[in-house]
Formats: C-alpha cells, sequence, structure tokens
C-alpha cells in the first residue's frame, strides 16, 4: 500500500515519527514535504497528498497540522477525497466503517505520538463496511446528495 504524508511546520514532528512507523511497518511512503520546522501554508502540503490520492498515485494519505483542521478542509475540496480529523481510535474506526475515508488528518497539538501512531494503525487496517453506508457516501460525491 502507498501512502501519502504531508504536513505543515507545526505537524512536522508528528509527520516524521508517522513516517518512521509507516515504514518500519512495510508501507511505501510518498512525503511530498514540508520538511522542516519553518513556517510555511498548510493547504499547500494538504493539496499535494490529496491529490496523489485523488489521482489514484497514493491508496490513502495521512496529513498533520496543529490542530488537523486546516489540513481537513482543505483536503476535502479535492475531488473524490473523503478526509476525517480523527482524535482517538472510535473517530478513525468509525471514519473507515461508516464513511470509507481515504485521508487522515491529524492535530499534532492534540494528539501525542503513541495515541497519534494507534489512530494511523486503525486507520490503515479497519475495512469500510459497505452496505447501507455505500449509498450515503456516494451521496457525498453526486451533486444531488447534500
Amino acid at each position: 500500500m502507498v501512502i501519502a504524508i504531508g504536513s505543515d511546520h507545526a505537524g512536522f514532528t508528528r509527520k516524521t515519527e508517522i513516517t518512521d512507523y509507516l515504514q518500519k511497518t512495510g508501507y511505501k511512503i510518498i512525503d511530498v514535504g514540508t520538511f522542516s520546522l519553518v513556517s510555511v501554508d498548510y493547504p499547500d502540503f494538504a493539496k499535494a497528498a490529496s491529490l496523489l490520492v485523488s489521482e489514484g498515485k497514493a491508496d490513502k494519505a495521512i496529513i498533520v497540522c496543529g490542530s488537523g483542521i486546516g489540513v481537513s478542509i482543505t483536503a476535502n475540496k479535492v475531488q473524490g477525497i473523503r478526509a476525517a480529523n480523527c482524535l482517538t481510535d472510535e473517530m478513525a474506526c468509525l471514519a473507515r466503517q461508516h464513511n470509507n475515508i481515504n485521508v487522515l488528518t491529524l492535530g499534532e497539538r492534540l494528539v501525542d505520538k503513541e495515541k497519534a501512531l494507534s489512530i494511523v494503525h486503525v486507520f490503515l487496517n479497519t475495512d469500510f463496511e459497505g452496505g447501507r453506508h455505500t449509498n450515503r457516501v456516494n451521496k457525498i460525491h453526486s451533486d444531488t446528495g447534500c
């Protein structure tokens, strides 16, 4: 599985920790940056990671900023993306099972390393339930669904 990963400066440390974890567990990573703590604009990196998923170059993406909110908003503007900002394992599980998210966003200021790695594990190892949720997810991307 190919995972796109990105962050702004406020998510750089957590992104680095997640990248190390993913590489050790055998995932292929496409890191779109940023690559330091120098201040940058989060939409640039959220869009870059999301486009890789939208274009089929990555299976899923993980994007980190200070709160996870800004990158989630940005990611959800990209065609075909369903991003959720998750603070707990349960949120990640339900977002995968019911919403079939393909982008996980995290807030470095809100989740510590241990919790972030646990959420990432749940995101990558939980399947979409389909069934009654399929029609709902399809409506997300339709012109008349919402």
